[in-house]
């Protein structure tokens, strides 16, 4: 027997009895459909997280005051010393550290141009540049100054220079910031958003003018440029050293962007492990349906494998065709269950557009493998009883 006639009877017996073999391959296409869905939106999220933290760079270190023993927000636990100036300027020193880069925020009116708007307005120095890779569109970035020394200067974000003069040249003109005056030295280039936050609806003042226009005690963060990615775990290692050593105790968060990406990628561990519960689940129902409808098509068709037999067809031949039968209902389900999956996710992110839905190349070829191995499994069992028949009692039975 030719593989050609090999496909040919197996065709022809799923065609003879579609409903029953149908149903069999639905099980193995929710199964399929289940890992392919989720897994594409896992992907999807995982590369929206990632392109986010990664447009403020791969090596940054963060310091917030306030312990968070086990997780929570940074700041939410009271630190028994305020984070300052002094503690920036201190952690500049600190072996791996390029650039630092204290940060303050509030929110307040902006009137410019004959209108107001209510934005976030940030806190910075001259090297937030580097830091957060930020780059200027037009004008100049905040000049370098101490730290502690107020200065008349504002660079606007690119959507609130538009609400605020809209095509008109901003560089040079004044706005009211909290009752207080500053020239527009600079507008920044789009940067989007970031975590559900505008950063081109904002404005950028010296962070010692937002301390005082907002009578912050202290920083909200100090944010550290390392060298190297090799190098972040040394820094955060003498970041906390340093803190304790000027505070007395352990009052202070540090977080990295590579803690982040490891947050991520448990959370994705957790995924992929739901994920392959409910496959499993979908997958052994699948395998039991192909199981009990090949061993009943066995028992219907036992006069068909005496003829087999008696025209000189092995038992491996035999075999060989049930296994057919059932490794071609798994992979009719399986790539159903592609189908199903990557169009699931496609719909999913029509309807709502922040939801991204990526499908991976390998786990396409993952899922057709895997569905054609639960086949192959689920046939065994029929197939060798198929193989075992005796050719003169199958021709004799009704």
């Amino acid at each position: 027997m030719r593989p050609t006639d090999l496909l040919a009877l197996s065709l022809e017996a799923l065609t003879a009895h579609r409903l029953r073999y149908a149903l069999s391959a639905l099980a193995i296409a929710v199964g399929i459909g289940a890992v392919v869905l989720l897994v594409s939106i896992g992907e999807g999220t995982r590369q929206f997280v990632v392109q986010q933290i990664s447009q403020f760079g791969t090596t940054l270190v963060g310091v917030n005051p306030g312990k968070v023993p086990t997780g929570g927000i940074p700041g939410a636990a009271g630190s028994s010393r305020h984070l300052t100036l002094d503690d920036a300027l201190a952690l500049r020193r600190i072996a791996g550290v390029t650039a630092v880069m204290p940060y303050a925020m509030g929110t307040a009116a902006v009137e410019g141009g004959g209108r107001i708007r209510n934005v976030v307005v940030q806190g910075v120095v001259s090297e937030t540049e580097r830091v957060w890779t930020f780059h200027t569109a037009a004008g100049r970035f905040l000049p370098e100054t101490d730290w502690s020394q107020r200065s008349p200067v504002v660079v606007l974000g690119p959507k609130l220079k538009r609400e605020l003069f809209g095509d008109a040249n901003a560089i040079g003109e004044r706005v009211r910031i909290a009752n207080a005056r500053y020239r527009v030295i600079g507008i920044m280039e789009s940067k989007g958003n970031y975590l559900g936050f505008d950063l081109d609806d904002t404005a950028y003042l010296p962070v010692a003018d937002v301390l005082a226009l907002f009578r912050l005690p202290e920083l909200l963060e100090i944010d550290m440029l390392c060298r190297s990615l090799d190098e972040v775990d040394s820094v955060v290692a003498r970041t906390r050293a340093m803190m304790i050593d000027r505070h007395r105790r352990e009052d202070v968060t540090i977080t990295s962007q590579k803690d982040a990406m490891q947050t991520v990628n448990n959370i994705l561990r957790v995924l992929t492990g739901a994920v392959a519960a409910i496959a499993a689940i979908s997958l052994l129902v699948g395998s039991i349906g192909i199981l009990t409808i090949l061993w009943i098509v066995v028992r219907e068709r036992t006069q068909e494998i005496g003829l087999v037999r008696a025209l000189g067809g092995t038992r491996r031949q035999v075999a060989a065709w049930y296994l057919c039968e059932a490794a071609l209902t798994a992979a009719a389900g399986g790539m159903a269950g592609l189908v199903f999956g990557i169009g699931g996710g496609m719909l999913l992110h029509a309807a709502l557009p922040a939801l991204q839905s990526v499908t991976p190349p390998g786990i396409v070829l993952t899922a057709l493998a895997l569905s054609v191995t639960v086949g192959l499994l689920a046939g065994a069992a029929p197939a060798w009883r198929a193989s075992r028949l005796d050719p003169v009692e199958s021709l004799r039975a009704e």
